[in-house]
């Protein structure tokens, strides 16, 4: 960390310099903007205050944003056309947050009762907005060379996700690769995690419901035991997925809620269950729910149980593309140092950036958000705090990577 208490930047190009410079001056207005996210949070599709603030300042700053249908925005930033027909590099955040109460105990809490900004999408969207906000001052300077697209997402959290309906609008058009900035509490801040390859998981919506006459627990040779099927759907189906599928594609089924009866002497008539399955591997992603559903059915055929499951697709795995890593690298080394950029560890949490990924090449990097020598915090907890510092890192790196050629 520098003197200043920023993570020090090495000399760079000229027009890597000049954003260092601009982002130091707009980040106690960064900072600002993210606190006022952070205290009016909004849920998926809800983003309406949010979509407005974003789009003014953009607005304030020479720029046109285009509303998305619903909330979000996309905004493009210099020239139409780059050297050697290069389309548009475009940068993504998310601005929904989260049901759950803030309990950050901080100034700027959410005001909201039950929604909080527990993802860190209101650092993400101030990352992007003064990534873009920075590369305007470039462009008016006749600094950047190459298009750049800001992608305000709604709906992160709302599987499948925002991002579908946000590409069906036409937000990749042009784009020839995308990157995008995820919290890590577990990073320091001044530290950016990157991996070629699987980062995140798919991650679907499993239920399975079985069902019979039901009865009485003296008689369950003379109905079908809802109860102890739903006892072997529990252990033994994660077991069946991992030996139907490679387990080198990080298959994973874990249950969440069970729910059957009220009586200590009555089998039910019908019981459920219910959990996620996730995948690290698109391949055996796409074969998981067929095994799904032929497992469970085999697994509560001796128990002359009624069987439906319901297995909703989420999004698939963020598969890094190695050049666009290996781009965010550079700029992570570019701002930080060498030592600045390290090896992330897989997840089995999903994120719809993976949708854009199956268009464009493009790559998700971990933005440290911990202090040093403090508590960490996590995720999708409502007390998350995360260092603030890491917005300038942040904005500094994706504007860097987008000034590569």
């Amino acid at each position: 960390m520098s003197a200043a208490g920023t993570p020090g930047t090495p000399e760079g190009s000229v027009a890597g310099r000049r954003l260092d410079e601009v982002v130091t001056a707009l980040e106690p207005e960064l900072v600002e903007i993210r606190r006022d996210v952070h205290a009016h949070p909004e849920l998926g599709r809800q983003e309406v205050r949010t979509t407005a603030l974003v789009a003014d300042r953009l607005r304030a700053a020479g720029l046109e944003p285009r509303l998305l249908e619903g909330t979000g925005l996309v905004c493009d930033v210099g020239p139409d056309r780059s050297p050697g027909g290069l389309g548009r590099v475009a940068l993504r955040a998310d601005i929904d947050a989260l049901p759950l109460d803030d309990s950050c105990g901080l100034p700027f809490q959410s005001v909201v009762p039950g929604v909080a900004h527990a993802c860190g999408h209101d650092v993400h969207t101030t990352v992007v907005l003064g990534a873009g906000l920075a590369l305007a001052a470039l462009h008016d300077e006749g600094l950047l060379e190459r298009g750049v697209r800001l992608v305000f997402q709604p709906a992160e959290e709302v599987m499948p996700g925002g991002a579908l309906d946000v590409v069906a609008q036409g937000a990749l058009d042009g784009v020839d690769r995308i990157a995008a900035v995820h919290c890590e509490p577990k990073l320091d801040v001044g530290q950016v995690g990157t991996r070629i390859g699987p980062i995140t998981a798919a991650s679907d919506t499993v239920t399975v419901t079985l069902s019979s006459s039901g009865g009485h627990t003296s008689r369950p040779h003379l109905t079908g035991d809802v109860v102890y099927a739903l006892g072997q759907v529990i252990t033994q189906v994660p077991a069946v997925l991992g030996r139907r599928l490679d387990p080198r594609s990080g298959v994973n089924l874990t249950w969440g809620a069970v729910h059957a009866g009220n009586a200590h002497n009555a089998i039910p008539a019908t019981g459920t269950v219910g959990g996620t399955l996730r995948c690290l591997d698109v391949r055996a992603w796409e074969r998981a729910g067929q095994v799904l559903h032929d497992a469970v059915e085999q697994v509560v055929a001796p128990y002359e149980v009624d069987v439906t499951v319901r297995h909703a697709r989420g999004v698939p795995p963020v598969d890094n593309d190695a050049a666009v890593t290996g781009a965010l690298e550079a700029a992570g080394a570019a701002v930080l140092g060498p030592d600045g950029v390290v090896l992330t560890e897989q997840s089995l949490g999903g994120e719809d950036f993976a949708w854009y990924l199956t268009k464009v090449p493009g790559a998700m990097a971990r933005l440290g958000t911990g202090t040093p020598g403090e508590r960490r915090y996590d995720i999708h907890q409502g007390d998350l705090v995360v260092d603030e510092r890491a917005i300038g890192v942040g904005a500094r790196l994706l504007g860097r990577f987008a000034l590569q050629p």
